[in-house]
């Protein structure tokens, strides 16, 4: 019925489309849509979180490592770095709040610039997840330009959650670290429209001109993961659609 429902909600919704569900309790689970990879902005987010936590549960890196930031780190939009005074050192542990917390580009890319794309690319490779993977920094346009984008997996980061609520990415503690961290996104009006504060759910919100993403874990009584995931669409009619399948998931896990 779920699966029905999901994919009466999305008919009319033209370009390309991705969703994945499964029920943490039961693992019922489903995958709806047209499309399993898409292009991205801020997913690439939890890929560069992983990867930093890794190292730091390695002893290779610490939190409390600093960074400088430069005038050329800032990149518009979202967050508050670009924002901040050049020769300002933030640590570690800041940038990867920041740039989960706030969706901080101006952090993301220097955590990236500091650790290396490819080195991101191949720890997430080597875990399995080949889909998912980062080509160019936040707001290069001139890569852009040339057609070179970031991608993800909605089937990939629903096993990264999967993993992360199992506490079996990384390690039990820096799983927790991970859940924790974001639980407290600051754009909540997806997956979050519905239910405010009541239930806490741990995500990671992308849009752009031609984009929305929504990825994450809500923690409700029989917790769930839901991707919702769309390329070459409104960004103003996938919202609402996106909120509504978020409603029928979650009375989906309260009614069984």
């Amino acid at each position: 019925m779920l699966n029905e429902n999901i994919k009466l909600r999305i008919n009319n919704l033209r370009g390309k489309i991705g969703i994945y569900y499964k029920d943490l309790t039961t693992e019922e689970s489903l995958i709806v849509g047209n499309c399993d990879r898409f292009e991205c902005a801020s997913l690439i987010k939890l890929p560069v979180l992983i990867y930093v936590l890794k190292k730091i549960h390695e002893k290779q890196i610490s939190p409390d490592d600093r960074i400088t930031l430069e005038e050329k780190h800032k990149v518009p939009s979202c967050g508050a770095l670009t924002h901040m005074h050049p020769g300002l050192e933030v640590t570690v542990k800041d940038l990867y709040s920041l740039m989960m917390v706030l969706s901080d580009n101006t952090a993301t890319n220097m955590l990236i610039e500091k650790f290396g794309m490819e080195n991101i690319n191949d720890l997430m490779a080597k875990m399995g997840f080949k889909e998912t993977k980062i080509n160019r920094l936040l707001f290069d346009e001139e890569k852009k330009q040339k057609g070179i984008q970031n991608y993800f997996s909605i089937m990939e980061i629903g096993k990264m959650l999967e993993e992360i609520y199992f506490k079996e990415m990384i390690s039990q503690e820096m799983s927790e670290e991970i859940l924790d961290i974001m639980k407290e996104l600051q754009r909540n009006y997806i997956m979050g429209y519905y239910f405010q504060e009541e239930i806490q759910i741990a995500h990671n919100t992308d849009e752009d001109t031609n984009f929305l993403h929504d990825v994450g874990i809500v923690l409700g009584e029989r917790p769930f993961i839901l991707c919702l995931a769309s390329n070459d669409i409104d960004p103003r009619k996938a919202e609402t659609v996106m909120r509504d399948i978020t409603l029928m998931c979650y009375k989906n896990s309260i009614n069984e």
